[in-house]
């Protein structure tokens, strides 16, 4: 299965919650991906009760969206994955060429993924902060994608610091004393590097334009690590801005239908839409090419028949000294470049020029 590399964007299809509790529909969003061409499919694994109290709030976009009067718990355990589901879900992803992936929002959920080998882990935004469970990520070894969601530079810092404390010390720490002092050290920073990718993220469902705030990306970047970007924009372009940014990860939400009830099905892209933001990702990867600025292939006959080459404005006698009258420039298939044409100013010809003749140094 293709992992992210330096050579091509890696599309992470987000179903998220977005299988409603349902079997068919979670192995139906899985099809949608494969078709798109993405190239992994992601769910979420968690336990209601462990992640969300009864007293938890929704967020504004989930109480537009679903019910406002059910609780966060309610809600939850609705979107539950079925652990049972899991196995079969992996399988049939990879019959249909796509990589099964799941992000964990607790312990118990993030040791059972760990026990289905996936190729990486996705750590949500929510949890960059979470210092436990994202130490309890990075101790699994496996690469990681950090969204960076609501987060200040502090904090991804912050998440980073532990994150490299977790891959070279066998037990947790003691303080962030230690976690810092860890830090310090730039073989252990050293550790993160082509180990982590951070996403550049707005929390939002959906983002207005007005903060996606692309440009931090650039921000990012200043850890040296590779940077991604996860989209909770209306339609394909942002995501596919980012690309022209530098995006090496993109993380898109999905559904098969906009109108489907559950809190982030409105936010994310139907599978024709998706499918397009896949092919013109692809595409504009393609078009970006290299920093090398040279003709291309196609643009060699081109060149010949557009540019132009130093030709006599009008006869010009043997022996005559050439004046600047003399000269002027036309295509002519080949010849002296327009920029011989000053050096010849002055010059005595060495044999008879008719108007339009090609000149000789």
């Amino acid at each position: 299965m293709k992992l992210p590399d330096d050579t091509s964007v890696f599309i992470i299809a987000e179903a998220g919650v977005n299988h409603n509790g349902e079997r068919e529909l979670a192995f139906r969003l899985i099809d949608a991906a494969a078709q798109a061409g993405a190239d992994a499919v992601k769910f979420q694994t968690f336990d209601a009760q462990r992640l969300a109290s009864t007293s938890a709030p929704k967020a504004k976009y989930q109480k537009h969206s679903t019910d406002a009067s059910e609780s966060q718990l309610a809600m939850l355990k609705k979107l539950e994955l079925p652990r049972e589901w899991h196995y079969e879900l992996q399988a049939y992803a990879r019959s249909r060429g796509v990589e099964f992936l799941s992000t964990a929002f607790d312990s118990g959920s993030l040791a059972f993924l760990t026990e289905m080998d996936l190729p990486l882990f996705k750590v949500p935004s929510g949890e960059l902060t979470n210092g436990p469970l994202l130490w309890q990520f990075a101790r699994t070894g496996k690469p990681l994608v950090l969204s960076t969601g609501m987060a200040t530079l502090s904090e991804v810092e912050q998440g980073l610091a532990i994150v490299a404390h977790a891959l070279t010390s066998e037990s947790e720490p003691a303080t962030m004393d230690e976690v810092w002092q860890n830090w310090s050290n730039p073989a252990s920073r050293l550790r993160l590097k082509g180990h982590v990718t951070l996403l550049h993220c707005t929390s939002q469902y959906p983002t207005p334009a007005q903060e996606v705030n692309l440009l931090a990306m650039d921000t990012l970047k200043a850890f040296d690590l590779a940077v991604g970007y996860s989209d909770h924009t209306e339609g394909c372009l942002i995501p596919v801005a980012a690309v022209a940014r530098g995006a090496s990860v993109i993380e898109k939400h999905f559904t098969l239908d906009r109108s489907l009830p559950g809190p982030d099905h409105k936010a994310s892209l139907e599978p024709d839409e998706l499918a397009l933001m896949v092919s013109q990702i692809r595409t504009l990867q393609t078009a970006l090419g290299d920093p090398c600025k040279a003709p291309q292939p196609s643009e060699w006959d081109t060149r010949k028949a557009a540019r132009q080459q130093v030709v006599a404005a009008r006869d010009i006698a043997a022996g005559a000294i050439i004046a600047r009258d003399d000269l002027t420039t036309a295509r002519s298939g080949g010849g002296l470049a327009p920029t011989v044409l000053w050096e010849l100013v002055g010059s005595t010809s060495k044999r008879a020029f008719a108007a339009g003749e090609n000149l000789e140094q």
